[in-house]
């Protein structure tokens, strides 16, 4: 298994929420996982949707690799957002007269995917080395087409990491990680060590409800609670598929 990272990016993106109604639409902030796969399956020129009630190949195909999303060059842990408006007058879509629709879209979104990657199988190891070369057989975009994203290969990064055990009373995490626990007295619920954080910037905890994956029953986003903050975070051992990478001193939660 390998880990590696990379820094994606571009000028706007849309992550469109489907429970907002077709007049207003709202994204979500961070680029989520369903998302990240689509990318990838751009990346390695995978074929996307085709028929309605079945899953793309890229999903099929990539579905098992390990993600991990750090938010990078926020404002605790938001983007800033402008509200773009659009006119349809195409006839069979608003029945002959002008539909307006607004886009409440992200403004320089930046974020660093982590991957573990199983070398051993043929599209993991192609898509680590495309990554790394800084190629793509399909233009990867951050939610519409018209978003195009990119990453520089100089910020293609391969770390040493390990199932460590967290001895300690807390610990960074770099990634978004989701928030399971919801019971309010229970000691083993993983909450931000108040008085330990990196003190080279304003101290935030930022929380937003993303699809995780995809509910094959319902074909819809199967939505849970993430989040991430510059505190330390107690109790992460019951946190799934935390690693420590070596190199970042840090650990990465992988879904």
């Amino acid at each position: 298994m390998k880990l590696i990272s990379f820094d994606l990016k571009a000028d706007f993106a849309f992550f469109r929420k489907p429970d907002t109604n077709a007049t207003i639409n709202l994204s979500y902030n961070i680029i989520h996982r369903p998302a990240i796969l689509g990318i990838l399956g751009a990346i390695v020129g995978l074929e996307g949707h085709k028929e309605k009630g079945k899953l793309p190949q890229y999903h099929e195909v990539l579905e098992d690799i390990g993600i991990g999303i750090e938010p990078l060059n926020h404002d605790k842990g938001s983007y800033a957002k402008t509200n773009i408006k659009y006119s349809n007058t195409v006839g069979y879509a608003n029945k002959g007269t002008n539909f307006l629709t607004e886009e409440l879209t992200l403004i320089n979104p930046e974020y660093r995917i982590f991957l573990l990657l199983d070398e051993k199988k043929e599209f993991h190891q192609k898509l680590g080395n495309y990554i790394q070369r800084g190629n793509a057989e399909y233009i990867p975009y951050l939610g519409k087409n018209e978003f195009s994203a990119w990453w520089n290969a100089a910020s293609y990064r391969e770390y040493h990491f390990s199932k460590k055990e967290i001895r300690d009373k807390s610990v960074k995490i770099l990634t978004i990680f989701q928030k399971t626990n919801i019971l309010k007295d229970n000691i083993e619920v993983r909450l931000p060590d108040l008085f330990n954080f990196d003190n080279t910037e304003s101290p935030f905890i930022y929380f937003e409800r993303l699809p995780k994956d995809f509910d094959l029953s319902l074909m819809q986003y199967d939505l849970r609670e993430f989040a991430i903050s510059n505190y330390q975070i107690k109790n992460a051992q019951t946190l799934e598929n935390l690693f420590f990478v070596e190199e970042l001193n840090a650990y990465v939660q992988l879904l």
